[in-house]
């Protein structure tokens, strides 16, 4: 399996209103945060990339800019247009 499965995989993982920062991804797939993004960019739609954003909460700009929209549909905790990162990180089990 590539690393580009395991993030993937890393994402797949994280439940409608929660998000992971690009390095909490790399963290889980054994990579450093830039390569989790890089293999983001790699990954279908099938993937649910609006779920992952910048340390500070911030979404990706990506897609036309849908993140903020597709966060709030689902009910993640945003104050402003930054995800409330204490309320909906995802922490995967050990």
């Amino acid at each position: 399996m590539s690393f580009v499965d395991d993030v993937r995989e890393a994402a797949c993982a994280i439940p409608a209103g929660a998000v992971a920062s690009y390095g909490d991804v790399g963290r889980q797939a054994g990579v450093g945060a830039r390569q989790a993004g890089r293999a983001m960019g790699l990954l279908g739609d099938d993937v649910p990339w609006w779920r992952v954003v910048y340390a500070d909460g911030t979404p990706a700009t990506c897609h036309d800019g849908q993140a903020p929209a597709l966060l709030r549909g689902e009910g993640t905790p945003l104050r402003g247009t930054r995800v409330d990162m204490t309320r909906a990180r995802f922490h995967w089990a050990s």
